[in-house]
């Protein structure tokens, strides 16, 4: 059953723009440790910042929250499998929300996707609950 969905589009001039202004200071608000090396590894470090960002919101959009409801950006971290494939990863409030809208014996699962065409980034996001196995 599907819990969640949201999505986002970014502009990536835009993030650039806030990481030319702001640098650290906007990186360390936002982004995990581990996002910030995945995107600092990359030939184009703007747009895996602004798929990275579209990710989280179109998470909090996912969770019914949005970021305005005490979500931090930080509970929510985008990672890759070996594959590549992106994964949505939840601490804090974010693990709160979700085990909150989980129905018992039901696991959650987020899927995630990105994409980019500059100067655009977008993520799509879809929460499902999964029934366990007996």
């Amino acid at each position: 059953m599907i819990l969640g969905i949201g999505s986002d589009l970014a502009n990536i001039d835009r993030i650039q723009g806030t990481i030319d202004r702001f640098g650290d200071r906007f990186k360390n608000r936002v982004f995990t440790e581990t996002e910030q090396k995945k995107a600092e590894s990359r030939k184009d470090v703007a747009g895996t910042y602004a798929k990275r960002w579209a990710a989280k919101e179109a998470c909090s959009k996912a969770l019914g929250t949005g970021l305005a409801m005490g979500i931090s950006w930080k509970d929510m971290a985008v990672t890759n499998l070996r594959t590549g494939q992106p994964v949505m990863e939840v601490t804090g409030w974010a693990r709160d929300r979700l085990a909150e809208m989980t129905p018992p014996d039901h696991d959650a699962i987020i899927h995630v996707t990105l994409t980019d065409d500059h100067p655009w980034a977008q993520a799509f996001v879809v929460i499902e609950a999964r029934r366990r196995e007996a």
